[in-house]
């Protein structure tokens, strides 16, 4: 089923219009901040009346909608629902996941150096602490990362860190596959950061070679346009890793057992479960059932959602290859779903375009074009046009 953005459009009433004045303004930020459906407020809505009408016993109907959420992730990834624990973000499960590797034994953790800020700075401030030794790998190129990052197993590593597509320049990491069997081998888990995958490009962990040493994360903010709060993270079945970083979420089963200091702190059965939280804001999950809701109602699967983006960003990558260096790739294979170019004065091209109604952003020198399927092609049309007029100012 192919996509429709004039159709799409009228459902997304709240986010397109500015406000202020009657004009619509041209969200290119597909790839942050994409705009909820209008039925989102449904959700948040159906929030306040449960915690209205039940007060503490609403969690009984926070839970259905977790589970409701976990079998939308589960089916996209390729993973079952009771292998997920969901947290507000992602940075929250990436030090849980970290906290749980036998550091002491092996304190190595290799990561590419195209992560994003929520592993970037945790391993820079560990590292920098002297609590572990992180083996950093040049992201670029892109089509020998997972080599070279295998290269650097030892038995001194714990883990192995890569985005399964880079925040930076949208590109796809392949090979993932031979990684996780390279890790296998090595005993060491893989977690792979999947956010700007996760509803836009083909990611399946039935695919790897050796799944079962995978920690796959995500979340809902971007593509899958659930908003803040609401991101998960797979926990392999047959793993023992048992979180220090640990909510009283975990253990739901013994919290009514007298507690007896001095113990090891008791964790749920399953894997996921060891890696749950603590109380947590419920309006996001009723927001993102609600909008997952919506998406299967207007055939808005993985694959419709990449034909489109596909096409998209090849119209942005014309235009744009006329006024800047194009850092996406231009193979569609190899593309997720946003286009960054390269420029020196990025935040003034963020300023300049805002001006004009044109949302993006930037990345140091890298400014990044997000479509998303509520935008036309005269809506793209329109801001190259603009791109092209403050070119002219600012060059």
């Amino acid at each position: 089923m192919s996509l429709d953005p004039e159709t799409l459009r009228p459902h997304y009433t709240h986010f397109l219009s500015s406000g202020s004045t009657s004009s619509e303004r041209i969200l290119l930020t597909g790839h942050s901040h994409q705009a909820w459906p209008d039925v989102a407020r449904e959700g948040l809505l159906e929030a306040f009346t449960d915690a209205a009408l039940h007060v503490d016993d609403k969690w009984s109907a926070v839970f259905e909608r977790v589970g409701s959420i976990q079998s939308v992730i589960a089916r996209e990834v390729g993973a079952e629902p009771s292998e997920l624990a969901l947290a507000q973000n992602t940075h929250e499960l990436f030090t849980r996941f970290l906290s749980a590797l036998p550091l002491r034994q092996r304190p190595k953790i290799i990561a590419s150096d195209g992560e994003f800020h929520s592993v970037y700075r945790q391993l820079m401030a560990l590292e920098s602490a002297g609590l572990i030794e992180v083996s950093w790998v040049e992201a670029q190129p892109a089509h020998s990362l997972a080599e070279r990052l295998a290269a650097e197993l030892d038995e001194r590593s714990a883990a192995v860190v890569c985005s399964t597509v880079m925040f930076q320049d949208g590109r796809v990491t392949p090979k993932l596959s031979e990684l996780s069997a390279r890790c296998a081998a090595a005993e060491v888990r893989l977690f792979l950061d999947a956010y700007h995958s996760f509803m836009i490009t083909p990611l399946s962990l039935k695919e790897l070679a050796e799944p079962e040493v995978v920690y796959l994360s995500g979340g809902g903010y971007k593509y899958a346009q659930w908003g803040e709060g609401v991101c998960w993270l797979r926990v392999p079945r047959g793993d023992s890793l048992r979180p220090l970083f640990t909510g009283w979420f975990s253990d739901f089963a013994h919290l009514h057992e007298p507690r007896r200091q001095g113990e090891a702190p008791r964790y749920g059965e399953r894997p996921a479960e060891r890696f749950a939280g603590s109380t947590f804001d419920p309006s996001s999950v009723y927001r993102a059932a609600r909008v997952a809701r919506f998406f299967e109602e207007q055939g808005m699967s993985t694959a419709a959602l990449r034909a489109l983006s596909l096409t998209q960003t090849q119209r942005l990558i014309d235009g744009l290859s006329q006024h800047f260096k194009i850092l996406s790739p231009e193979r569609a294979e190899e593309r997720a779903g946003f286009v960054a170019v390269e420029t020196e004065r990025a935040q003034a091209w963020v300023e300049a375009l805002r001006a004009e109604g044109v949302f993006v952003d930037a990345r140091g020198r890298s400014l990044r074009f997000g479509p998303a399927p509520y935008l036309r092609e005269a809506d793209l049309d329109e801001a190259l046009r603009r791109v092209g007029a403050i070119a002219r100012l600012i060059g």
